[in-house]
Parts: C-alpha cells; structure tokens; sequence
C-alpha cells in the first residue's frame, strides 16, 4: 500500500512561495503604477502626440541711428498640400492650376518638383515656400472655388533686406549683416555672430495627433513659452555706409579692379561707422549667389588676406623709434639697391633708384624701401635681435589674431615667428615695408589706430546695444608707446604734405589729413606649373590714413584696399589708375567728416598709453 504524498511542511512551504510571489507581483505593479506611473504615462503620451516647435519672432537689425532698418522679418505665404487624400482624377488637374498660379509653366525643373511633391502618398508637403502676396491672394482665391482641394496655405516668417546697396545687385551692408538661410540660420556676418540673440528661443507645443498624424487643435497644450528675438542696433551709419559702397563700386569700375574693399573707424573706441566690399551680394537673392558664386559671401575686409606693402612701412617706424634707433630727422643714405645676406639677395626700391641722403620722415613721405630696410637692419646687434624687435611690434599691434570683431568669419593672418623659423637679413628687409606678410584691412586700420589714439589697440565691433540694452565691448588695451603718438601723427601728415602727387589727391580743405600709402605685387603660386611667380601687371593698392577736425587730432581712421588692379600708367616706379587708393580714402574721408551726426563733440584726448610690459 502506498503512503501518503502530502505533507504539512511541504504545504506550509508553497503557502510562503505564493505569498512571496504574490508581494513581490504586487510590489512590481506598485513599482510601474506608482513609482514610474508619471513617466510611463509622458511616454505613453509622447508616443501619440505631435511637438511642433514654432520659432519665434527674428530680431530686426537698425542703424546707429535706430531709424533705418537693415534686416527685418516679413510675413509670407507657404503653399502645402495633403496629397493622400487627393484623388487620381484630382491630382492632375491640381498640379496643371498650380503651375499656372505659381508661374512655373517656363520652369521645367520647378514644374518637375511640383509633380513629383503631388504624386507623393503623404499627409503633408510643402509645395511652394515665399509667395508673393499677390500670388498668395490668387491661390486662396483658387481655393475658395474648389479648384484646390486639399490645398492650403500656411504663413512662414521670411527674413528681408530693405535697404538697396550702393552697387548693382546688392543689399546695404550685406558682408557685414549676413543673410539667414531656409531653416532660420544665421549665416555670416552679424547673422552668424548674433544667431542665438536674434532667433530667440522657439514655442513648443504638444497636441495629440489623429489617425493622418495631424495635430488635434482641442488638445493642444505649450510646453515651452519660448523667447521672442532680440533686436539689434549697429554702429553702422546707414547714410555713410551707402555713400562708401558707391564709392567703392566707382572705383571697382573705373580701376578694373577684382574688388575693391574700405573701413571706417572711430580710432578711440573701436566703433565701426561704415565697411563694405565690392562685388557685393543681394542677400534677399543668397539661394541664387550660393548656386552661382558662393565665395561673395566671404567679407574681404576681414576674411581675406595680403601682402599690404609700404603702408606697413608705419610699422617699422613704430619699432624704430620705440627702440630709439633712429628719430624722425635722421639723415640716411638712400640707395637704389641693398645687398643682403652676403651678396645673395638683394631689395631695390620702386624705382631702382636712390635719393642720396635724407631724413627717415622724409624716406617715409617717398616710399623708400631700401631706407626701411636699413633701419630694420638697426633694430637688433644682429639680423635674430632685429627680427625679435620687428615681430614684435607687430604683435603688439594685432597682426597674426584676429581682432576680435563681433562679425563671423574673421581670419587672423599670416605672420612669420622668427622664434619659430629664423629670419634671414631678406626675410627682415622684406618685413619692413610689407612684404612676407599677410594681413586685413581691419588689422591694418586697428594698427593705425593705435598709432594715432594714444598707444592703444581698440576692439572694432558693429553691435552698440542688444534690445535696450548696451553692449559692452572690451576697452582698448595699451599696445605701443602712447607718447610717440605725436610724431606718429605729424610723420603720416608729413606724407601727404610733403610729396605733391599724394597731396594733390588727399589734402581736403579745412581738415586735418595723414597716412601712408602702399603698392604690392600679388604673388600666383600656380604660376610656372606650380612653381609659383609674381602676376603680371597686377597690383594690391592700399591707403591707411585719419582725418580729422582739428590739427593733430585724428577723427576717423580709414582703411581702403584696391585689389588686382591693372594700372594705366605702367612705368619703373610709376603705378597709375583712374582711381588712386589715397584718392578713394578723400572721397570716402570727406563723406564721413561730413556725415551728419556721425562725430561725437571733439573731446579731452585720453592720456597716452604705456605698454603692458
């Protein structure tokens, strides 16, 4: 006979498993239906809604003023369709009176676009984006009589350039203002630098979504307020800044130039009153530039490098009187050639030609690069201390980094360190008067500022204030010897006083005028199947002067580039064009001075600068 199979421990024992598995069931339930209950239910929810981000407002851009705008934000119509709910009889006959409402019947690739957006089995598709409104007015119309089923129109925010430049096919102030793209980016310029300020932060809104996954309007709900953008005042003089770039396209035009490029500064706080380049762009029209010619939105006046040759023969004053080596009267020796590096290379001056003796200010009035040779030559016991001294100098004054302008797409230039690769006696000659290295025209007018305000190197910028709020910009930094900015000054008045031709073009009655010019050769590293050479007959002309109200005092620092440019008058030391770059600086000078309201009442000068050590 069998014995009995049940046992009172064996009983207790799954008593105690089923309870145990009962807690712990109970317990995880508890876990996902309380704990986690919030979350699972977010997640349950997400899974079935729409977030639909709607960016906000753009901040406008002004002027100095806070008058004129330069960039805006418009209104314009979007055509979208629900192509799955139109049927194969619709679908032809919708696309046939929408090729004839968007004008598209001469546009085979456009028309091809449309059809193929049609033929799509999708709830929702952007036909048309940026429609006029008369245009707008026609297909709302269209849909109002039932010509348009499933056609509808939504409104989308469309960034503007008001103001027309001073060239053809362009907006004012383009290079400085960027444009901002399809998606609502920024792109260069202020654009780009400002992007997160001016776009604001979008509005979020959650809404259940319905079996065409569109957005049920009932059960809508904002998760994120968002932050309308911010408008923006620039330092810009909208008057002055049309004036410079109707200038700029003169010149471009009569010169022949590849491009012709200016800035105007205020020397004391960094404020830029006016900048611009031609070829410009029209930045209403980017898609079309982007398509065709894509390096037009590079700002050559701090995106572009160049040899700027003699204007940079300022530079070696700065070290050469910093250093005491020389002083503005020191006679010199001008000789047609300098032989350098033990007879191995050679500099000449323009002309091949030498002045005999005279005075370092008077080497400067002339262009003499074989005296800038020799007094770089001085700065140092040997060619090491000398080049130690030059590239320093130019340290100080900016070159080699960027400025710090609040515009994307600066570049810092080339400077060769003499610590990092030794400089040969030709490397320090050719340093001198501006050749080997590669800088801006917004270095080159941050520098001359710093010669003429007191020893100091300014922040240019083109913000003054973000809403109602001032942008504070970072104080100009002592850079050089603030108490040889007079003799600075009066050397740069000494060019254009001294030499007739320059004065000729420069001198502006009733004003205070200085600065230096420079020619450069323009070197084609394709030349020679890549060995590179010289390019023929073409030439960088710059000018980088002030003007001013009152004698010894500078107002304006002007920085002005003509590049590529074929000179009419071709000779051994004679360069001429139709428009000279110091010729270009008066015009631009005297639009400036005598731009109303653009000049602060003349005040104390700042007490000079003393190099941080």
């Amino acid at each position: 006979m069998l014995g009995r199979t049940d046992s009172r421990a064996r009983l207790l024992f799954l008593l105690v498993g089923f309870v145990v598995a009962s807690v712990a069931l109970v317990g995880r339930l508890g876990y996902w239906q309380i704990a986690r209950g919030a979350e699972l239910a977010t997640q349950a929810r997400l899974q079935t809604s729409i977030r639909t981000a709607t960016p906000s407002r753009r901040g406008a851009i002004y002027d100095r003023t806070g008058v004129v705008v330069l960039a805006t934000t418009v209104d314009r119509d979007r055509v979208v369709a629900a192509p799955d709910e139109l049927t194969v009889q619709e679908r032809p006959t919708v696309e046939a009176k929408l090729r004839q409402l968007l004008a598209l019947e001469g546009d085979t690739e456009a028309a091809a676009s449309l059809a193929e957006r049609l033929a799509e089995d999708r709830p929702y598709v952007i036909l048309a984006r940026d429609i006029e409104p008369q245009t707008a007015k026609a297909v709302r119309a269209a849909m109002e009589r039932g010509e348009l089923p499933d056609v509808w129109l939504e409104p989308e925010p469309v960034r503007v350039y008001p103001q027309e430049g001073g060239g053809p096919d362009s907006t004012l102030a383009a290079h400085i203002l960027g444009f901002v793209n399809r998606e609502g980016v920024g792109q260069y310029g202020v654009e780009q630098q400002y992007q997160g300020l001016l776009a604001g932060e979008p509005r979020v809104v959650l809404a259940q979504r319905d079996v065409n996954s569109r957005p049920i309007a009932e059960s809508a709900e904002i998760a994120e307020p968002g932050l309308p953008g911010s408008d923006l005042m620039l330092t810009l003089d909208a008057g002055l800044q049309l004036a410079l770039e109707q200038e700029l396209f003169a010149a471009w035009v009569a010169d022949r130039a590849t491009s012709v490029s200016a800035v105007v500064l205020d020397p004391y706080t960094g404020e830029v009153f006016a900048e611009a380049s031609y070829p410009s762009y029209d930045a209403n029209d980017y898609k079309r530039i982007a398509a065709e010619a894509p390096s037009r939105f590079l700002d050559p006046v701090i995106s572009h490098v160049y040899e700027p040759g003699s204007v940079f023969k300022m530079m070696t004053v700065v070290a050469a009187l910093e250093s005491g080596v020389v002083t503005p009267t020191t006679r010199i020796k001008d000789v047609g050639t300098l032989r350098l590096d033990g007879g191995r290379t050679k500099i000449d001056n323009a002309n091949r030609k030498g002045r005999g003796w005279m005075t370092f200010e008077d080497a400067i009035a002339h262009s003499r690069n074989v005296v800038a040779a020799k007094v770089a030559l001085k700065l140092g016991d040997t060619t090491e201390e000398a080049a130690t001294v030059l590239h320093d100098t130019w340290t100080r004054l900016g070159y080699g980094a960027p400025t710090g302008i609040d515009v994307a797409g600066e570049v810092a230039g080339l400077v060769r360190d003499p610590a990092a690769r030794e400089w040969r006696e030709i490397d320090l000659a050719n340093g001198s008067f501006g050749q080997g290295v590669a800088v801006t025209p917004l270095q080159l007018a941050t520098a001359f500022s710093a010669l003429v305000n007191g020893g100091r190197l300014v922040r240019p910028h083109v913000v003054s204030s973000v809403g109602a709020d001032a942008v504070a910009h970072p104080a100009a930094r002592p850079a050089i010897d603030g108490t040889l900015t007079p003799t600075y000054i009066d050397m740069m008045n000494h060019v254009v006083t001294a030499v007739p031709f320059y004065a000729e073009g420069t001198l502006i009655p009733g004003y205070f005028v200085g600065g230096k010019t420079g020619t450069a050769q323009i070197w084609d590293p394709e030349a020679r199947a890549g060995r590179g050479d010289w390019k023929a007959n073409l030439f960088n002309y710059s000018f980088v002067g002030f003007v001013g109200r009152e004698t010894g005092r500078p107002d304006l620092v002007i920085a002005v580039r003509i590049n590529e440019a074929q000179p009419t008058i071709a000779m051994v030391g004679r360069l001429e064009m139709p428009v000279m770059s110091f010729e270009l600086f008066r015009r631009i000078a005297h639009d400036a001075i005598t731009t109303p309201d653009l000049l602060s009442p003349v005040a104390p000068r700042p007490a000079p600068a003393t190099p941080e050590p």
